[in-house]
């Protein structure tokens, strides 16, 4: 469901605070700034010319450590790779203020929601588990960009023990920041993004992997086109990230691929039995089905 824009004072996070300053937390320091929703951006990472980086560019105010972080923010957004959270709310929590909200935007819920109700037990109300649908093939500060989330989707999947006053301030938070919010589950959350994001991008490297290994590679990439330059564009995005990602949803994205397989099982069979007809039709489908979606 989506809800209406709603306008948010100025300062309505006084200081916020971003833990791991790449392309979306970097995108983050700078669109809070823009916006006005935040005067003070602390920023903290594993990566200390990164992070000058982030500094120099204006996402962020000040490198910060996650105990500054936990004692001066009235929101602290996690935006490390999947894998790392438990690390790094295990190493915040003796300093989370109870007043302090505390989202992520990993493309993963379910493992997410599960690693914060362990580590942050009575406090787990404070984290709202959110996704935005935005991102690039380039990653770290550099690539940071105010407008970013504008006209892009938000997911929010809220939890039983979140209060619908935090959950508004967040959403309306990313409203202001341009993003078109949606709630729903985390189950059905990962169900989705399984087939619309994780798939795409595994496929994307694999298509990558299956020319670069190959004897010729160095005649296929000098005569590659658009195609292959589009199909392959997300194959460029975080390594580190996508492996997480893949095991962090490994259920939804094996029965995925096994229906993706089989696709390309039938088609294989098509083209052994110069069946042409009902290749076509297939092809017929899914290029309709293309044609109407608009996105």
């Amino acid at each position: 469901m989506t809800s209406p824009t709603h306008h948010l004072l100025t300062n309505t996070f006084q200081t916020v605070g971003i833990i791991g300053v790449g392309l979306i937390g970097g995108s983050l320091g700078l669109a809070l700034k823009h916006h006005q929703i935040s005067s003070k951006v602390l920023g903290c990472g594993r990566s200390r010319p990164n992070m000058e980086e982030a500094l120099r560019l204006g996402a962020i105010s000040e490198i910060a450590s996650l105990q500054e972080l936990g004692e001066q923010a009235d929101l602290i957004i996690l935006c490390v790779p999947v894998a790392q959270t438990k690390s790094v709310l295990m190493q915040l929590v003796p300093f989370l203020r109870k007043e302090t909200l505390l989202i992520d935007v990993g493309s993963t819920k379910s493992d997410v929601i599960a690693i914060a109700k362990e580590v942050l037990g009575e406090q787990v109300g404070q984290f709202i588990p959110c996704h935005p649908i935005a991102g690039g093939a380039q990653h770290g500060a550099s690539a940071a960009k105010f407008d970013l989330f504008e006209q892009r989707q938000l997911i929010i999947c809220p939890l039983l023990e979140n209060t619908p006053q935090a959950i508004l301030l967040i959403k309306q938070m990313w409203q202001q920041l341009g993003s078109v919010v949606f709630q729903m589950s985390a189950l059905m959350h990962d169900h989705i993004f399984a087939a619309v994001s994780h798939l795409p991008h595994l496929l994307s490297y694999a298509l990558m992997l299956q020319v670069a290994n190959s004897e010729d590679a160095q005649a296929k990439f000098a005569h590659a086109g658009a195609g292959f330059r589009d199909f392959t564009r997300i194959a460029g995005s975080s390594p580190e990230m996508w492996r997480d990602i893949s095991f962090a949803n490994s259920e939804a994205i094996l029965s995925q691929l096994d229906e993706y397989v089989n696709i390309l099982q039938h088609f294989k069979k098509l083209i052994q039995d110069g069946n042409s007809e009902q290749l076509e039709k297939l092809l017929m489908i899914a290029s309709q089905s293309r044609n109407n979606w608009k996105g």
